[in-house]
């Protein structure tokens, strides 16, 4: 009966014996292949809850489902491993000549396998153009969950964007979590000239050491480890407030440590609490542009009167 099968296959397809053995044996091989895939996926969802852990599993599966089965396919149809090499060289070339944006952003991803500059979870920023938190990463692209553009102080806007491996070979990438792991945030208030400039910065002062919370410790921690691959370093991990001078009044900038997903939180603390601790001081005025007039004559300035009542 098989032989009537293989007889009949053959004059339908017009494959000799060979070439119908291969085609049984190569789609045995994707079967059992896919069922065990299926199988280890299976597993590890059951034997974990963390959707980390559980997508690096599913991403490690289907990697070596993948190589595995391109492995046994060539090892089926090809005899001779100098003819398997000889193949897959002539294949890379018409690869290459082809589709250069697809090997680009394969490379692009084996580099973002090699020197990790981002990884999922992290916040990354493209040329000053995309920002987001990395949500998966393929051989041909890698996805982030958009922050910023119309959002403000960097909350999530609901989109997801795709973008080509090839960027991380060209554009300039911007980790927010790496090393570090904290970012610096300031909050410019600006005073009237007449205020008691001193004691709002010492009441600025002292809101930014009350609503930030003490990164200072694990900061430092974090900048020692992160040393010993970058040059990284700072003198001053606490809140500090810093005074300048603008056309409109005093400035004065509080600057503290916070995580890069705690930001808007961390400024809302703030400036609610500066509302409150300035409603209690007649002698601190929040500023902002004005216009002001003066009247030489009717503020008494002799000599602008005399020069306008010769004129």
């Amino acid at each position: 009966m098989i032989e009537d099968i293989r007889i009949w296959v053959q004059a339908i397809t017009g494959l000799d014996s060979e070439w119908q053995a291969r085609m049984l044996v190569s789609l045995i091989a994707i079967l059992l292949l896919w069922l065990l895939k299926t199988l280890f996926k299976r597993l590890i969802w059951r034997k974990t809850s963390d959707p980390q852990a559980r997508y690096r599993w599913r991403k490690g599966i289907g990697y070596a489902y993948l190589i595995i089965l391109l492995l046994a396919l060539a090892r089926i149809w090809v005899e001779a491993t100098e003819s398997v090499v000889y193949v897959l060289g002539l294949i890379a070339a018409g690869l290459t000549i082809a589709l250069q944006d697809l090997i680009k952003s394969l490379a692009g991803w084996l580099f973002i396998l090699w020197r990790r500059p981002f990884k999922i979870g992290d916040r990354i920023e493209i040329d000053n153009e995309i920002k987001g938190d990395v949500i998966d990463i393929s051989p041909f692209k890698f996805s982030l969950n958009e922050v910023g553009k119309w959002v403000h102080a960097d909350q999530s806007t609901g989109r997801v964007i795709h973008v080509s491996n090839s960027k991380i070979l060209t554009d300039n990438i911007i980790n927010y979590t790496e090393g570090f792991k904290f970012i610096w945030n300031e909050v410019p208030v600006l005073v009237t000239f007449e205020s008691n400039w001193k004691k709002g910065k010492k009441v600025l002062l002292e809101i930014a050491q009350r609503n930030s919370d003490d990164f200072s410790g694990p900061a430092e921690k974090r900048i020692k480890e992160a040393s010993k691959k970058y040059l990284i370093f700072y003198k001053n991990l606490t809140p500090i407030v810093y005074t300048s001078v603008t056309e409109s009044g005093v400035l004065l900038t509080m600057r503290y440590l916070v995580q890069p997903r705690n930001r808007r939180g961390s400024e809302e603390a703030m400036w609610e609490s500066i509302l409150e601790e300035f409603a209690k001081y007649n002698d601190i005025d929040f500023a902002y542009p004005t216009q002001r007039f003066y009247d030489n004559m009717n503020e008494k300035k002799s000599k602008a009167a005399t020069e306008s009542a010769i004129s």
